[in-house]
Order: structure tokens, then sequence, then C-alpha cells
């Protein structure tokens, strides 16, 4: 069974469209969504939430239709949007007494020992926390009630390396039971290349390309060489290019360079940027 599927879901506001998105995330991976600010990645996650209405097209979750059982779906879901939406007078400790009342399967003693391993202090309002402060709250509710499939909106946005890598951390450390999947979006490319199997690229609204991580990498390196030698080689073997004094570095596809030619390894974050200038 997927996770979650996307079957030509579009949405329209005034001058920006989102869609066709077509995209599946199989069970027990983590997909990376990623796209400059305004790519329409928060408006994807709002669709798959039902909190507004695609103009066309299919949520499924679970392996149920989101749009007919999303009151249910909800249940197995964890969430936590670009804000975390909750009160500013609440303390830690009422948010959880809160939640208890919300969700059939919370979990006390696995949401206290998040507060503990975050060092969130239960009786301080959340107003008065720092930002990381509140996103780690946020990703404590959404992992404490045994939720099977993880949303999170620019969790890491914001944050210091630090405590940005204990959040990538802790979205590998769920995914490791197989029926437990994750859908991240953000626009820190690095953070998602650590934990993620699956990269969706989005841009102004478009799905460029939705794939496994690892065929990326196989397709495709980077090739360091003189600007002469780059110009004898056909023209759809390079994707994008970056020149200096010191000579080129292309992003090529493998199946296509010449034998000979050495290839370094190319991370996502070089892709997503030629991607992103329209050169591929």
């Amino acid at each position: 069974m997927n996770a979650l599927e996307l079957r030509d879901l579009r949405k329209t506001f005034g001058d920006f469209t989102l869609g066709p998105l077509n995209l599946t995330l199989p069970s027990g991976c983590i997909m990376g969504l990623i796209g400059e600010n305004g790519a329409g990645k928060s408006t994807t996650m709002r669709l798959i939430l039902d909190i507004i209405s695609p103009d066309q097209g299919e949520v499924f979750i679970l392996g149920q239709d989101g749009r007919s059982h999303i009151r249910d779906l909800k249940e197995d879901m964890g969430v936590m949007l670009d804000e975390v939406g909750l009160p500013g007078y609440l303390t830690p400790g009422q948010v959880g007494r809160i939640m208890a009342s919300a969700f059939r399967n919370w979990d006390s003693e696995v949401y206290e020992g998040y507060l503990r391993r975050f060092g969130l202090p239960e009786n301080k309002r959340f107003k008065e926390f720092s930002r990381g402060m509140k996103m780690k709250l946020g990703i404590a509710v959404a992992l404490s009630h045994h939720a099977k499939l993880l949303l999170l909106d620019e969790a890491t946005s914001g944050l210091d390396p630090v405590v940005r890598d204990e959040v990538v951390e802790l979205i590998m450390e769920f995914t490791r039971q197989e029926d437990h999947s994750a859908l991240i979006s953000s626009h820190i490319v690095s953070d998602l290349e650590k934990c993620c199997d699956y990269i969706a690229f989005l841009q102004k609204g478009k799905l460029l390309l939705c794939e496994e991580k690892d065929r990326l990498k196989e397709r495709y390196g980077v090739l360091r060489c003189s600007r002469e030698r780059l110009l004898e080689l056909d023209g759809t073997v390079v994707l994008g290019k970056r020149e200096s004094p010191y000579g080129v570095e292309a992003i090529v596809d493998r199946a296509k360079v010449p034998a000979g030619l050495e290839l370094g390894p190319v991370d996502i974050g070089q892709l997503f940027i030629v991607m992103a200038k329209g050169e591929m």
C-alpha cells in the first residue's frame, strides 16, 4: 500500500496554478518536496489535508480517498505546517492535556519523553519559546499519537544547524518502522538529502520530477574540465554549467558522457539549482 498518492491534482489562485501533480509516496519511505519560496509546497500540503479544495484531481492517503475520509485519516497523520498553530498562552503541559482529548491514540508517555528529550519546560508559555523550541513542540505533538504518515512543511526553516540535524534524525527514526512514511517540504535541500528516499522538485507550481534519490545520483554526475573540452561534447550531455577562470564545472547525463572522462558525484542541491534556473 502506498502512503500517499496525488493524481492530477490542480489548484489555481489568481495567476498562480499548482499542478497537475502526480506523485506517489510508497509506504515506509521519506519524500522530500523541494522548491523555492512560492513554488507551491505549502499549498500542496493544504490540499492533502483538505484545508483547501482542489480544482481537480484526487488525493489518496494510506489507501483511502483523502477527501471522503479525512476526519478519520487525521488520527493516522502527524502534521506540522510552516507555523506551529498553538495558542501563545498555552504551556506544553496544557497542550498535552488538550491533545489527549483530541486524539484517540494520544500517548502521554511518548509526549512527555519528547519534552524531556528536547529540553522543553512544561510550564513555560508557548509565546515565550524561541522558534526552535516552537518547532520542537510541534514535532513532539505530531509524533505522540502513533501516526503512520508524517507531513512536515518547512520544519527546518529558520532553525540553527544543530536543531535542524535533530529534526532530521527524528524523521529518520520515525520511518524505521515499515508502515511509517513522511512527506517533508523544504527549500533547504541539504537537510532533505540526508534523509529522503524520494525527491520531488516543484518550480512555480509545476512538478519538474519525482524520482528516487539514488537514481538521480546514478543518472547525473559532475564533470570538471576546460571550456574547450566541454564544447567538444554533444549538447544533450550537459544539463547546466558554471564557468570560472580555472575551468568549467558541469552537471552531465552519465549515460551520454564518452568513456574515459572522470565524473564526480552530484548532490541534490546542485541539481535543484540547475532545474530552478530552467537549464535542464
